[in-house]
């Protein structure tokens, strides 16, 4: 069967492609939702590709592809076979090393904001990240010091005020005395932002994007603009950090055909097990009951030993449940390890049953 033959002859099923060279090498994988409809976009409207999409159709010879029961499912092997099989083409997978950081520096006069691909360059000081992209780090920073007017043009100078204090770019923390501790305050702000709870930076960023737009000052509205864009960026990276730090049990029930139903179970960003349950064949209280056995068999035994460093993969791994609970219609439920560690398990059979309930009500029909 040739390519063409391969393509037209796709199922209409979530899964993952596996795209191959003339030399029978797997050079991209992508998922699906639904793999024909995908796998066909790739060969048609070819004027409206990129160059990168562009020079991998011209280096396709062969495929293959593995089915999934749901999307969800889709996504995580995608992720798996990305970090097994490094596809040349899978940019965003291929340097695992270029993390970027961001450092509130304590190693100096006085507090100050950095870049930095080291979490331990500047010894003690305070780290946030890993972030995958450097250009959006950076973009926010300058957004942030900007619009607090600390862009200062001498940090290391003691009470001597820099050039772009008189370009009313610095508020003059560089001269010490009233500005330094106003300059504090700012960043006790700028760190509770990156914690995610203290919005008052984004936010006058926001005013300032909304004034300028106001007073058709266009380009400086569309600065603020980008600025909002990369700071909303590192605080959802930010909560996906904190999710995949925090190993929840997670159990997801997701609808895949009439009566079909998968059962999957996640600790962290791992997947510990997962299931096929038939609607038509099981009592609600029989599924019930399997679903609470399968979670006190796969949860029975808490997380041991120090979390491991966020990967690249790790954290991609996270980006997709955390991404896919934020946008699921609710069915599914967090499970505290300490449910499962009372006699009645009361609280456990409670939750399973207004997962089971959830389903059914959201259900068509």
């Amino acid at each position: 069967m040739n390519l063409a033959e391969k393509v037209a002859s796709l199922p209409l099923s979530p899964g993952v492609y596996l795209m191959k060279d003339s030399l029978g090498h797997i050079i991209y994988v992508g998922k699906a939702k639904q793999l024909k409809k995908r796998v066909q976009s790739y060969f048609y409207n070819a004027k409206g590709h990129s160059p990168k999409v562009k020079q991998l159709v011209r280096n396709i010879r062969d495929l293959d592809y593995k089915l999934t029961d749901t999307e969800f499912e889709a996504f995580m092997l995608e992720c798996q076979l990305i970090k097994e099989i490094k596809p040349m083409y899978n940019k965003k997978m291929k340097n695992p090393l270029a993390y970027s950081y961001i450092a509130i520096r304590t190693d100096t006069a006085y507090r100050q904001l950095a870049v930095t691909y080291d979490p331990a360059e500047y010894g003690d000081s305070l780290y946030f990240g890993p972030y995958t992209s450097r250009s959006t780090v950076e973009r926010a920073i300058q957004g942030i010091k900007e619009s607090q007017k600390i862009l200062c043009s001498a940090p290391h100078a003691k009470n001597t005020l820099c050039l772009n204090h008189s370009l009313g770019l610095c508020i003059g923390m560089c001269g010490g005395g009233e500005a330094l501790a106003r300059y504090e305050e700012i960043m006790h702000s700028v760190v509770g932002l990156l914690n995610g709870n203290d919005q008052r930076i984004l936010e006058d960023m926001q005013r300032r994007m909304n004034q300028a737009a106001g007073n058709f000052e266009f380009e400086t509205a569309a600065k603020y603009r980008d600025y909002c864009t990369a700071v909303s960026s590192l605080l959802q990276k930010e909560k996906v950090i904190g999710f995949t730090g925090q190993n929840k049990n997670i159990v997801v029930l997701e609808p895949m055909h009439e009566q079909e139903l998968k059962l999957i179970l996640i600790r962290g960003s791992e997947i510990l097990d997962r299931a096929r349950l038939n609607t038509g064949q099981m009592s609600i209280e029989s599924l019930q009951k399997f679903i609470q056995s399968a979670i006190s068999s796969s949860f029975s035994k808490p997380a041991g030993g120090k979390p491991d460093a966020i990967s690249r993969h790790k954290l991609d791994e996270a980006q997709i449940i955390y991404s896919y609970l934020a946008g699921s219609s609710g069915n599914y439920s967090i499970i505290p390890q300490e449910w499962l560690e009372t006699p009645d398990r009361a609280a456990l059979a409670e939750a399973v049953r207004e997962l089971v309930e959830g389903h059914f009500n959201d259900s068509p029909g």
